[in-house]
């Protein structure tokens, strides 16, 4: 089976969006574009990640516009009742269509949640993650209950939403990655998908080894997914030169910033990622090659997944078979621009992984 393959929507667009001059403007009518191409590209979908605008306002405008796009939204568990996400989530699908949403749940930083008044470490914030999804979960299946745990003490749950479900449904899907202990623990428990950012393979392997391991503790089985950025070309060499350019263009102080993130960073997953290019800015970008055609340095320039697939089409496409075979049956691709990378993925890669384009709906 072919795998099922997404793309990415995020507002702040363009060729290297992370410095100002790289930046495009972005409206409505453009976001709107942008996911129609996905729509039609054959791409199950898109990450809306946690940014400038809000995923619920993100989401709704691109998936009114697109018949079937289906929103894969970044959720920081704790900010809202859980009840009330699964009161918007259930009027979503009302609007726009049974099984179109998804959820992609973000454990943040300890520093980043301060601002929206949780103040939790570590372990604690997939102790609260665990209690808020498996509520959710509950929820958005139609159950009604009672639930009290550390953090949530409820009454009646799901009482107010009955109007909103048409029978018996499946919960909304859960996506996730988390790299600890902790977080490898929540997700074997809780989620339906695995998502885990790009590694050289033998590492990837050690940690999807462990989470299945963990999975199968609970008496449950996951889908892994990955999450890539392409810079793919008709030859290396194009492909090589284009991420050079990255490097070229972007400046003294967005490197220190990012770089001085570390500092503060309590996540394993992007300690992991910069292990992988130990801070150090290349005077070429193929010196950072860690596998063949994994290069290490998105994370130099923006925070999240830092990983990205350098190479010819061929190439490309060889590197994600070699995940395939590793169990992964999930890619959330992105490239910039997003818009142009979409059209060059969608007519290069995903017929090469056996993904068809969508060619009549309307």
């Amino acid at each position: 089976m072919s795998p099922e393959v997404l793309w990415y929507v995020i507002p702040r667009e363009g060729p290297y969006p992370w410095e100002p001059a790289g930046r495009r403007p972005v409206d409505l009518a453009y976001l709107q574009q942008l996911g129609g191409a996905v729509d039609r590209l054959g791409f199950s979908g898109a990450l809306l990640a946690t940014d400038l605008y809000d995923v619920w306002s993100l989401g709704s405008v691109v998936a009114a516009a697109a018949p079937t796009f289906r929103p894969l939204l970044a959720i920081h568990p704790g900010l809202i009742s859980p009840t009330l996400l699964a009161k918007m989530a259930l009027s979503f699908e009302a609007l726009f269509g049974a099984g179109r949403l998804r959820f992609n749940v973000v454990n943040g930083s300890t520093e980043s949640l301060r601002e929206y008044g949780l103040h939790l470490e570590h372990d604690e914030r997939y102790e609260l993650s665990a209690e808020y999804w498996q509520i959710v979960r509950r929820l958005t299946a139609g159950e009604t209950f009672d639930h009290k745990g550390r953090f949530y003490d409820l009454k009646g749950a799901g009482n107010s939403l009955r109007e909103l479900h048409d029978g018996p449904r499946p919960h909304v899907p859960m996506w996730f990655g988390g790299s600890s202990p902790a977080g490898i623990e929540m997700a074997a428990e809780n989620v339906d998908v695995y998502l885990t950012w790009g590694e050289p393979p033998h590492l990837l392997k050690e940690k999807l080894d462990r989470v299945r391991e963990r999975a199968a503790a609970h008496g449950r089985s996951l889908r892994i997914g990955l999450r890539l950025h392409l810079i793919v070309r008709d030859t290396e060499d194009e492909a090589w030169a284009a991420a050079d350019r990255l490097l070229e263009v972007t400046s003294r102080e967005t490197y220190a910033r990012q770089l001085g993130r570390v500092e503060d960073a309590d996540g394993v997953g992007w300690q992991r990622q910069y292990r992988q290019h130990g801070g150090r800015v290349p005077a070429r970008a193929r010196e950072l090659e860690a596998h063949p055609n994994m290069w290490p340095g998105m994370g130099l320039f923006r925070p999240g997944p830092g990983t990205a697939v350098v190479g010819s089409t061929s190439q490309v496409v060889d590197r994600l078979h070699e995940f395939e075979a590793m169990g992964v049956d999930t890619f959330i691709l992105s490239g910039n621009p997003l818009l142009e990378e979409a059209y060059r993925v969608g007519e290069t890669i995903l017929p090469a992984l056996g993904v068809r384009p969508r060619t009549s709906r309307h």
